[in-house]
């Protein structure tokens, strides 16, 4: 199993708890690592046979710009369900990093996986 990686994706969400936070749309940063197997698209050089990673990440922008969820945690567990149905990919693993939630700490969020973990070899 192979391993497609988007990092850094900068989106704009409403996300949080608190009124403030209802009414101001904040940065979102995602880090996603997603498992295929890339031996089809390396011997066709075909995007077709590929997981097409702009494509994830255009559908993942879309998604979350239009979100309004109070907690990171439903936010980033409806990305991985998008991915894995909508992509057909096994397994996922996101960081999701809500920057500055925390007055002090730079980096705050959530890191899960979703979908059997892949074999390597």
């Amino acid at each position: 199993m192979d391993i497609i990686f988007l990092r850094g994706l900068h989106i704009e969400t409403i996300v949080g708890i608190y009124d403030w936070e209802r009414v101001n749309r904040r940065i979102v940063v995602l880090d996603l690592e997603m498992a295929t197997d890339n031996r089809k698209a390396a011997a066709t050089d075909a995007i077709g046979d590929a997981l097409d990673y702009f494509a994830v990440s255009q559908r993942i922008v879309a998604f979350v710009e239009q979100s309004n969820f109070f907690l990171v945690e439903t936010l980033a567990e409806s990305i991985c369900e998008i991915i894995r149905t909508e992509f057909k990919v096994p397994w996922v693993r996101l960081m999701l990093n809500k920057k500055g939630a925390i007055q002090g700490a730079s980096d705050v969020g959530v890191i899960i996986e979703r979908g059997e973990k892949p074999k390597f070899g």
